[in-house]
C-alpha cells in the first residue's frame, strides 16, 4: 500500500508504485511516474514527464522536473528521471529537458544532491554522484559515475566531468575535467593533479596511482606539442584502463575544450 498525505494534491494520470508516500503539502503532475517506495517527505512539486526510480527520497521544498531556465523553452514535452535510491535534499532545483538538447534530464541511481544544489536542463549525471551544497551547473553538463562536486562551486554549461574527477568547494569548471582529475581554485578553477582519495576508494594500489599520476604529468607538462603528448603518454602508459579511460575522453573532445592545467612538477608527490 502507498501512502498519500490528505494535504497532497496528486493529479490525475500521475502513476505511483507500491509502498509510495507522499507527505503533506506535496504537488505530483499528471505526467510523473513514482516508482516502489520513493518518499517525497513534504512540501516537495514533482512536474513534467518526470520518472522517480525505486526508493528515490525528496526532502523539503526540492523541486524536480520543473521548466528549464531557457527563453527558447515553449512547453515542449520533456522529460526528467532520477535513478534509484537517489536522494535529493532541501531546495534542490532540477529541470527537464528542452527539445534543443538531449530532451531529458537524467541524475543516476544512488546519488546524493545536498541542499540547494542546482542541476538544469539536459544534464546528465552519472551513477553515486555526490553534488555538495550550493553547487550549480549549467545546462547540458555531463557528470561521469562517481563524481564529486564541491560546495558553492559551478560548472559551465556543455562541460563534461570525467568518471571519479573531483570539483573542489567554490572552484569553477569552464572546461572539461579528465576523469579522476582534481580542479582547485576559486572562481575559475584549474586540473591541479589527480583525485587522489577517490582512486583509493575504489581500490587502485600505489603503482596504479603512481602510472596515472605520471601519464596526467606527460601529458599536460611533457615538452612539445600537445598531440605529440598524447602520442607519447598512449605509448608509455596506454595499457593502464584508467589512463585509456583519460586518453578516450581526451580523444572525444566537447565544446567547451579541456580545462586549463595548474599543475607542476612539485604537486603530488606523496600519496
Amino acid at each position: 500500500m502507498s501512502f498519500i498525505h490528505p494535504t497532497a494534491i496528486v493529479a490525475h494520470g500521475a502513476t505511483i508504485g507500491t509502498g509510495v508516500r507522499i507527505g503533506p503539502w506535496c504537488q505530483v503532475g499528471a505526467d510523473v511516474v513514482i516508482e516502489d517506495g520513493a518518499h517525497l517527505i513534504s512540501q516537495v512539486v514533482v512536474e513534467g514527464r518526470t520518472r522517480l526510480g525505486a526508493g528515490v527520497v525528496l526532502f523539503p521544498f526540492c523541486t524536480v522536473g520543473m521548466a528549464p531556465q531557457d527563453l527558447k523553452y515553449k512547453g515542449e514535452p520533456t522529460g526528467c528521471e532520477i535513478g534509484p535510491r537517489t536522494q535529493v535534499r532541501e531546495h534542490v532545483t532540477i529541470h527537464r529537458g528542452t527539445p534543443n538538447g538531449v530532451g531529458v534530464t537524467r541524475v543516476g541511481a544512488d546519488c546524493m544532491l545536498m541542499a540547494t544544489a542546482h542541476v538544469a536542463h539536459d544534464c546528465q549525471l552519472g551513477n553515486n554522484v555526490i553534488v555538495a551544497n550550493n553547487a550549480v551547473m549549467g545546462g547540458h553538463v555531463v557528470i561521469g559515475d562517481g563524481a564529486i562536486i564541491g560546495g558553492a562551486s559551478a560548472i559551465h554549461q556543455f562541460v563534461r566531468v570525467g568518471r571519479g574527477a573531483m570539483i573542489g568547494g567554490m572552484a569553477g569548471a569552464a572546461g572539461d575535467v579528465i576523469p579522476f582529475g582534481s580542479v582547485m581554485g576559486q572562481r575559475k578553477g584549474g586540473l591541479a593533479g589527480i583525485n587522489i582519495i577517490g582512486l583509493r576508494r575504489r581500490g587502485f594500489d600505489r603503482a596504479a596511482i603512481h602510472r596515472i599520476r605520471a601519464a596526467v604529468r606527460g601529458i599536460f607538462l611533457g615538452e612539445g606539442v600537445f598531440a605529440d603528448r598524447l602520442a607519447e603518454t598512449r605509448a608509455l602508459y596506454g595499457d593502464d584502463p584508467i589512463v585509456a579511460e583519460i586518453l578516450q575522453f581526451i580523444d572525444h573532445a566537447g565544446p567547451r575544450g579541456l580545462i586549463r592545467a595548474v599543475l607542476s612538477a612539485q604537486d603530488d608527490d606523496d600519496d
